[in-house]
């Protein structure tokens, strides 16, 4: 079987499980030339074969992100779709790798940004990761912080609890104020009180937990 025979939609599957095993398998066998083979793929004229292709990259990106590293040039340019599965898997993919390769990644911020302004939430969430990751590195984390408050400021509301849980690790003594008061500033628009909860619980945590300088 090919790597194309392995994917969901040629098995006449409409779950995901054919995609996640496959990816498993490219792991375990760092098989490179699998990975190659899904990328050029990306353009298959089967729009379902390009859903399955960015599913099975993504899947590897999570588990081993150096085996797909390389390939954010044609991961970004996924961000100009017309196929909104395609716009939030590249940005998945681009998030996996946010760490492997961040000084390729940051250069593409603008169009990231640009595309989490414009996309699903998925492809925010995934965005808001990029950031949050690229704002952990010393060397970007000045530049990039301005970028996550940001989003911060108009994130959806049900979004918001989680992405102000993962930032927790990345604030420092320098940023600390400036994202409790973004976050305390969403309080209100919060309508669930679960939701403000969480918000609130991490508020207390900034302001009272000691933190990186």
């Amino acid at each position: 079987m090919t790597i194309l025979d392995k994917l969901a939609s040629s098995l006449n599957r409409r779950d995901e499980v054919p995609n996640q095993q496959l990816a498993m398998q490219i792991v375990d066998g760092n098989d490179e030339k699998a990975v190659k083979e899904l990328v050029r793929n990306l353009r298959n004229r089967d729009r379902e074969i390009q859903s399955d292709c960015i599913k099975v990259l993504y899947e590897v990106g999570e588990r081993k992100p150096d085996l797909i590293a390389e390939y954010a040039g044609e991961f970004s340019s996924l961000l100009d779709s017309d196929n909104n599965r395609l716009v939030w898997g590249g940005m998945a993919a681009l998030d996996q790798i946010a760490l492997a390769n961040p000084k390729t990644i940051y250069g593409m911020l603008p169009k990231i940004v640009g595309s989490a302004e414009t996309g699903s939430v998925i492809t925010r969430d995934h965005a808001v990761g990029i950031l949050i990751k690229l704002a952990s590195l010393a060397q970007y984390r000045e530049t990039v912080t301005p970028l996550l408050i940001e989003q911060l400021k108009r994130s959806p509301t049900n979004q918001l609890p989680m992405y102000s849980e993962n930032l927790v690790p990345i604030v420092t003594e320098k940023n600390r104020a400036a994202f409790v008061r973004t976050l305390t500033s969403r309080l209100d628009d919060i309508e669930k009180a679960a939701k403000r909860k969480r918000v609130e619980r991490v508020i207390a945590k900034l302001r009272g937990s000691p933190v990186r300088g």
